[in-house]
């Protein structure tokens, strides 16, 4: 996988914040899937972390499911808790955070409740962030997160790469990678989780052109993460010729075609 700027990431959720939820489409259907998810449990959590809570969109159907709970959101985007605390304002059950979810500013087995949506995927070590949810899970407590996997936007990594190799550059490195569902399972099942039920399931989007694409994931801040590159003449032609090969290999009636997997994972941690 290319290495995750996090500074970059967190530079750029907390630029496009205010942008975040006009744009966020496939984001919003997975955390409608995820409240979904927590209707089913058959307690109720007294306390719930979200990690990577954004602009609280899950928080405000946790602050509706569990309306006694004592509720944290943490992100790494200082401009996410912005908007998440004026998005959230009259819920005052609600409290949130700047911080890292590979280093969780909490003791350990606070939380009967850990959940998290669109998140991992900018995170380069599922091991750290699988421990950290399981050190601050209580016993008996449950994970429930969803994260972007594998094939998410294949049509325009693959586009782009074909460019960058097609222009004599060699192998092309700079694409943002994604895990894979074998490798959540196997970081839940190191981590010492148990119970897992991990899925994907696959949301396709429709674009106009690759440009009616691209605007929208600048818009909230889901850019290339991997460490900036020179720019120039050459890295515009590589982008125009990426647009011509996704346009002709993935036209479907005059649009194209934008695929996220979805990786759906829950787990428990053994009641002592």
């Amino acid at each position: 996988m290319v290495g995750i700027d996090r500074r970059r990431v967190q530079h750029a959720f907390t630029l496009h914040a205010g942008e975040y939820d006009t744009h966020a489409f496939v984001q919003k259907q997975v955390v409608a899937r995820i409240a979904g998810l927590l209707r089913d449990l058959p307690a109720t959590p007294r306390k719930v972390l979200d990690i990577g809570s954004g602009t609280g969109m899950l928080l405000g159907n946790l602050a509706e499911l569990y309306p006694a709970s004592d509720l944290v959101g943490l992100d790494l985007a200082f401009g996410m808790g912005r908007e998440a605390r004026a998005n959230l304002a009259p819920r005052h059950s609600v409290r949130l955070l700047t911080g890292d979810a590979e280093a969780l500013p909490f003791r350990d087995r606070t939380f009967d409740l850990v959940v998290s949506t669109s998140t991992f995927q900018w995170l380069d070590n599922l091991d750290a962030v699988c421990a950290e949810a399981y050190r601050v899970l209580a016993p008996g407590g449950c994970f429930i997160f969803a994260l972007f996997g594998g094939k998410t936007l294949f049509e325009l990594r693959g586009s782009y790469r074909f460019a960058w190799e097609r222009c004599g550059r060699g192998p092309e490195n700079r694409t943002h990678s994604f895990h894979t569902v074998s490798e959540v399972e196997t970081a839940l099942g190191r981590t010492g989780f148990n119970d897992l039920r991990v899925s994907s399931e696959m949301e396709i989007e429709y674009h106009q052109d690759v440009p009616a694409l691209l605007r929208p994931l600048r818009r909230i801040g889901a850019g290339n993460a991997a460490p900036a590159g020179k720019r120039g003449l050459a890295e515009r032609r590589i982008m125009l010729d990426m647009m011509d090969i996704y346009q002709r290999k993935h036209s479907v009636d005059g649009r194209i075609p934008a695929t996220y997997e979805v990786i759906y994972g829950e787990a428990g941690k053994k009641a002592r």
